[in-house]
């Protein structure tokens, strides 16, 4: 019964693809107010159960829509590692009706995604056992088998002491992975 909310995500992206994305997004308690009105006004207005990513422009205390995805979104892969229950986990309960409990977010995190461009049927990965050595960060491989053009292919997430620190290690694990074609 009713909307949950979790702590705002921020990200950002590159022509048109996500790149980043991290947890806490800063907002004023003003904006994240506003921001939390309209997406209950907009979920409600659509109905229907499970998770929705509502997303916004915030600028200061202004706060602008600019669309909602019914569903878990690619943004939304941070909360895999910061908080208690994934966006995954929320919506599985969402749309089976059962409890959700106060959602704990567990301090900055970020993600990263691991995006490969080229053509190939056989796709390898090396490096993992670098980008895996620092605490506070996993790894998710999505295992698709094929590459044509350019494709997400997994994920690297990672906890920081600040939203800055947990990029940077994000960023830095994703950058310690090698793809072959």
């Amino acid at each position: 019964d009713g909307t949950s909310f979790c702590a705002p995500i921020g990200h950002r992206q590159e022509e048109g693809d996500y790149r980043e994305s991290w947890q806490p997004q800063p907002m004023s308690k003003t904006a994240l107010e506003r921001a939390r009105i309209m997406a209950a006004q907009v979920t409600e207005a659509l109905g229907g159960w499970g998770l929705f990513g509502v997303e916004f422009f915030v600028r200061g205390d202004a706060v602008i829509f600019s669309e909602v995805s019914p569903r878990p979104h690619d943004t939304g892969m941070v909360t895999l590692i910061s908080q208690d229950l994934s966006q995954f986990a929320l919506h599985v309960r969402a749309i089976l009706g059962l409890p959700i409990p106060n959602i704990v977010q567990h301090g900055p995190a970020a993600s990263a995604a691991l995006l490969v461009e080229g053509t190939s049927t056989r796709v390898q990965f090396s490096g993992l056992d670098e980008a895996l050595r620092a605490p506070d960060t996993q790894l998710r491989l999505f295992g698709k088998p094929a590459v044509n053009g350019r494709r997400r292919m997994g994920v690297c997430l990672a906890r920081g002491q600040t939203i800055d620190a947990a990029k940077a290690q994000a960023v830095a694990m994703r950058d310690r992975i090698r793809v072959e074609l």
